[in-house]
């Protein structure tokens, strides 16, 4: 990317061992049975701002009542068609993916872009904007959901450069191939 910004466009993602981001219907309850927002704080401290996807926005608003706690900074969501009623939390975008990271990662400042939601992040993915993938393993089989990245998908090669154990949870990173 041509931001000046030191932060990396990092997409997050919660992943059961069978490989999903979310069960089926797209629950994610089984997460906040392994997590919390002090297993890694390190990753909150060092995120600025999140770019999330509608459908992630969506599910995000359904179960707030777990008290996730989760402190990202500012939140953007991309989408085709915004909520009638304004949520003040929210900066809703309808702009083109590049535009919606550069206007996200400004808002990040030197810290983090954090990228949420599967279909934001395959098109990120797809058109190079990514630094770094950051996965959580959750100790679950699924067996159905939502799959860490969606069919027709290219290929892109990843470098590990750490895993952690929190309890039973997994942190890998990975930089991105560029």
């Amino acid at each position: 990317m041509t931001d000046a910004s030191t932060g990396k466009v990092v997409v997050n993602r919660v992943m059961s061992l069978d490989g999903f981001i979310a069960g089926p219907g797209h629950t994610m309850d089984w997460i906040f049975e392994h997590m919390t927002s002090a297993t890694f704080p390190e990753v909150m401290a060092a995120t600025g701002a999140m770019l999330i996807g509608r459908g992630t926005y969506e599910v995000g608003k359904r179960m707030s009542d777990e008290k996730t706690d989760y402190d990202g900074g500012a939140q953007f969501v991309l989408t085709h068609r915004p909520p009638d009623e304004p949520d003040p939390n929210v900066t809703f975008l309808t702009c083109g993916i590049e535009e919606a990271v550069a206007t996200a990662r400004r808002a990040a400042g030197d810290k983090n872009l954090e990228i949420l939601g599967a279909d934001v992040a395959a098109q990120c993915l797809q058109r190079g904007l990514v630094d770094e993938i950051l996965v959580y393993v959750l100790p679950v089989l699924l067996g159905d959901g939502v799959r860490f990245a969606p069919p027709g998908l290219d290929r892109i090669d990843l470098e590990p450069f750490s895993n952690v154990q929190s309890g039973g949870v997994t942190m890998l990173r990975f930089h991105v191939r560029k």
